[in-house]
């Protein structure tokens, strides 16, 4: 191994014989120890690496600008969050996830808590994401003894779901926004309040999810594009939930400017009728 960057005493970028970047890092590591200078990777004790250089040059300016303590805490939280869900994430959840601890911790520290505007929103529609945040909160409290705000479970739910999603926090935001406002409006077409515990329910908002990721990353379906005749039929069958449809593609439209593509309003029919939330 080659020393890229001397970051601090404990912490080293060194680079490998293929070129591959990464962060070590071991009590006195980087003492004395000069760039270009080989080292022996048996005196590591902890590896962080990203496959992007855009990823590798983050995780480098944020190893020097919280505790290393930090990263290695969500590290081992994020180890844990990848045996309680199937969704492949993202790797820059280490470094986005390092800084929002890192500094909500720091906050705390200073008497200084944020409340989470859509923490009731996350709870209904990220629910094990949500619970994996309590798991989180509980793990930093028993390893730093910084009790964070419950509305922090909130926060780390939507960074995994971001990375779940591969997209931006800010689209994120818009995501979970959208699905509020969809569900908004179809419980005051269909004027009931929807079980948030049902199986059902929790499919619809998966649709939601894809659907909402979708429409701001301008990607098109690349399956179930229907025919006009099926189109016909389960507008036909399905009035008054196709209805409900063209009303959410309405509010998307009025609140962001974008169209539900006629394909998208069928779907979103189809699911309407499979949750029955009318009875009809």
């Amino acid at each position: 191994m080659r020393i890229k960057k001397v970051i601090n005493n404990n912490i080293l970028c060194v680079v490998d014989g293929k070129g591959s970047e990464m962060i070590v890092t071991g009590k006195g590591l980087g003492f004395k120890r000069k760039t270009g200078e080989r080292i022996d990777p048996a005196l590591f004790e902890k590896t962080y690496h990203m496959e992007g250089k855009d990823g590798q040059r983050k995780l480098r300016e944020l190893c020097g600008q919280i505790p290393m303590e930090h990263l290695k805490l969500t590290q081992d939280l994020i180890e844990y969050i990848k045996t309680q869900i199937t969704a492949p994430l993202n790797e820059s959840l280490l470094v986005t996830l390092a800084d929002h601890i890192s500094f909500a911790i720091k906050r705390k520290e200073n008497g200084i808590e944020f409340a989470n505007p859509l923490e009731g929103a996350v709870m209904s529609y990220y629910p094990t994401e949500y619970h994996l945040g309590q798991h989180c909160l509980r793990v930093i409290e028993r390893e730093t003894q910084v009790n964070l705000s419950p509305s922090e479970a909130a926060f780390i739910a939507l960074h995994i779901v971001n990375s779940e999603l591969n997209t931006s926090m800010s689209v994120m935001y818009d995501i979970t926004k959208l699905i509020e406002g969809a569900l908004e409006v179809a419980e005051y077409y269909y004027q009931k309040k929807f079980d948030r515990e049902s199986l059902d329910f929790n499919r619809f908002i998966v649709h939601l999810r894809y659907f909402a990721q979708r429409l701001f990353q301008t990607a098109p379906r690349q399956a179930d594009e229907y025919d006009a005749a099926f189109q016909e039929m389960i507008i036909r069958s399905c009035k008054p939930h196709y209805k409900c449809a063209q009303h959410i593609g309405e509010y998307i439209r009025n609140a962001y400017q974008k169209e539900v593509s006629p394909d998208e309003l069928i779907y979103l029919t189809i699911h309407l009728k499979r949750i029955n939330l009318s009875g009809k």
